[in-house]
């Protein structure tokens, strides 16, 4: 009688993204590795279980049932070993390594540079490194597995992105203000319908802040003349500054890049919500409680937002 097979962790994994991705293909490309590379090492993970994994359909290859049920249980082996490793780190004591995080643009003007001095003083061991992902990007690399934390964002109405085998971790809520120019034709209007004529900076329509921008303008009866179509909050708020334009900036870099421009509050006092999110497995991992304390430390900094005027409905 032959004994039990030997699992390769790597090719297990391989198969897990495989099942993810549902095409040898984007798992190659995801991995940086060849279509041929994935499918050698899928085929030796095969003849190691000696059981049928995927088959041949048409050009792509699918999972068989029992290669359905082994990705599965992959899924599950993987959090258990970044569990291991979490309380392994921990009973080491303090945090150490490197922490690769990935966020969209906001947060890292807003929050990075205090959060890494944060932790450099705190845990002079634990290095930071940043990379600017959207949010769905972001995502994938977390589960891909080059990231080990990210930070996302959820708007009023629109829908929480919550992926399987992830822990999220509220972060703040984030108020949504309008900025005008300091002087000129946008520069007190007394109601948002006062600006349905006016050139908007907006972010692309296909992002999270765009959908929401145009459907709160929609809402309030104004079909926005987008005069410059932009994902870069900067870019926005100096266009604005400039007399160009009016936009939309978060709140949370209201206090430290608005000079010259006049930012108000709208009608609802809509919140974004930021959050952080990692892998389920890793979520007591010290590297990883450390960046988020530090964060959080970085997050309930003063934002001067009192006094700020509102505009009507």
């Amino acid at each position: 009688m032959r004994g039990p097979a030997v699992l390769n962790l790597h090719r297990l994994f391989l198969l897990h993204e495989l099942r993810r991705l549902e095409t040898m293909s984007a798992v190659a490309a995801t991995h940086s590795l060849s279509p041929s590379a994935v499918s050698q090492q899928l085929s030796h993970l095969e003849r190691e279980t000696r059981v049928t994994l995927f088959e041949q359909a048409g050009r792509r290859v699918i999972l068989t049932d029992a290669g359905m049920q082994l990705a599965r249980r992959a899924e599950e082996m993987l959090g258990l070993v970044e569990a291991a490793e979490a309380e392994l780190a921990l009973a080491q004591g303090e945090a150490s390594g490197v922490l690769r995080v990935a966020s969209f643009q906001t947060p890292l003007i807003a929050l990075a540079p205090a959060t890494v001095s944060i932790l450099e003083e705190s845990h002079p061991d634990l290095r930071i490194e940043l990379a600017q992902r959207e949010v769905d990007e972001a995502y994938e690399g977390l589960l891909a597995h080059r990231f080990e934390v990210i930070l996302g964002e959820d708007y009023p109405g629109g829908r929480q992105v919550v992926r399987r085998g992830t822990d999220r971790e509220g972060l703040l809520d984030d108020p949504l203000l309008l900025v005008l120019p300091s002087a000129g034709p946008w520069s007190a209007p007394g109601t948002l319908a006062d600006l349905a004529d006016a050139p908007w900076a907006l972010d692309p329509e296909d992002t999270r802040t765009g959908d929401w921008e145009r459907t709160y303008l929609r809402s309030a009866g104004i079909e926005p003349r987008i005069r410059f179509d932009t994902p870069d909050p900067l870019l926005q708020v100096h266009l604005v500054r400039s007399g160009h334009a009016v936009a939309f900036v978060p709140g949370i870099i209201a206090s430290e890049h608005l000079g010259g421009t006049r930012p108000v509050r709208l009608p609802g006092d809509p919140q974004r919500s930021l959050y952080t999110a990692a892998r389920a497995g890793a979520a007591g991992h010290p590297a990883l409680l450390a960046f988020r304390a530090a964060l959080l430390e970085a997050g309930a900094g003063p934002r001067d937002l009192v006094g700020l005027d509102r505009i009507g409905g």
